[in-house]
C-alpha cells in the first residue's frame, strides 16, 4: 500500500534574549521564552532545527550585533523562519526591526513572533503591525533609560553613592543601620581646595599639590570641584 505524501516541515530557529546576566542565571525568562517556542513550534508544524540565546544582552542592540543574533541571521535561509516570542526580545531599535525584515523578507524567511499573531512577513497588514509595534519598543526602550536617569540624579542629589570613584573633595562610608554607602564631604579636603582656588593655583598646580599631599587628583577633577563650590568673584 502506497503511503500518503507528507510534505516536509519548515525548518524554524527561536530565539531567546534577556536583558541582564542575573535574569539570565536565574533563568526567568530565558527557560519560559524556550518552552513557549516549542510549543509553538509544535502547534505551527515547524521543525525546530535549533534555540539562540543572548543572556544578559540589551535589547539596545542590534540584532546582527549580538553573538548569537548574528549566528541566527548567517544560518537562515530560504523557506526557514525564525521564532519568538515577543518584539522586544529580538528587537527595540525601530530602524534594526525595520532592517531586518527586510533582509529576511528579501532572503524568503519566515519571522514568527508570538505577542504579533504570527508570521510578520506573510502580508502587508502584518508587516504595517510589526512598524508599529517596533517603534512602540524603542519608545518604551526610551522611556525606561530616561527613569533610570532620573532616579540615578535623584540618588545623587541625595548623596547616594552608585559605584565607582568618589568624586574630589568626597569620601565614601557606610551608614551603620542600613549598611549603604554614601558621599560624604573631605572637610580637610575640600578645605584645601578652597584655599589654592583663592590663591589663584591653576587647576594642574592645584592637582599636582594635592598629589604631592598623597590624594589622588587630576587638574579635571579640580575644575569639576571648583565648578560646583567655589562661587565666582562678584557673585553670590
Amino acid at each position: 500500500m502506497q503511503q500518503p505524501h507528507t510534505a516536509p516541515k519548515r525548518k524554524a530557529y527561536g530565539y531567546l534574549r534577556v536583558s541582564t546576566d542575573a535574569q539570565s542565571e536565574r533563568g526567568d525568562s530565558l527557560e519560559v521564552q524556550r518552552r513557549a517556542i516549542e510549543l509553538i513550534c509544535e502547534l505551527e508544524g515547524f521543525d525546530l532545527v535549533a534555540v539562540y540565546a543572548d543572556p544578559g544582552t540589551s535589547g539596545g542592540v542590534a540584532l546582527s550585533s549580538r553573538p548569537e543574533g548574528q549566528t541566527l541571521i548567517n544560518v537562515v535561509a530560504d523557506g526557514d523562519i525564525i521564532v519568538g516570542t515577543k518584539l522586544d526580545r529580538l528587537f527595540r531599535d525601530a530602524a534594526d526591526a525595520a532592517g531586518t525584515l527586510k533582509l529576511l523578507r528579501r532572503r524568503g524567511v519566515g519571522l514568527y513572533l508570538k505577542d504579533l499573531g504570527g508570521d510578520c512577513t506573510d502580508s502587508s497588514v502584518a508587516t504595517l503591525v510589526f512598524g508599529l509595534m517596533s517603534n512602540v519598543a524603542e519608545f518604551e526602550r526610551a522611556r525606561i533609560t530616561e527613569r533610570v536617569r532620573e532616579v540615578k540624579a535623584a540618588q545623587r542629589s541625595a548623596g547616594r553613592f552608585l559605584g565607582g570613584k568618589a568624586p574630589l573633595g568626597y569620601r565614601v562610608v557606610v551608614h551603620d543601620a542600613t549598611g549603604k554607602q554614601h558621599l560624604a564631604p573631605d572637610v580637610e579636603l575640600q578645605s584645601e581646595l578652597h584655599r589654592l582656588k583663592s590663591q589663584g593655583y591653576s587647576s594642574r598646580l592645584a592637582a599636582g599639590h594635592l598629589i604631592g599631599l598623597g590624594y589622588e587628583a587630576s587638574h579635571t577633577a579640580v575644575n569639576t570641584f571648583w565648578r560646583h563650590h567655589v562661587t565666582a568673584p562678584g557673585t553670590r
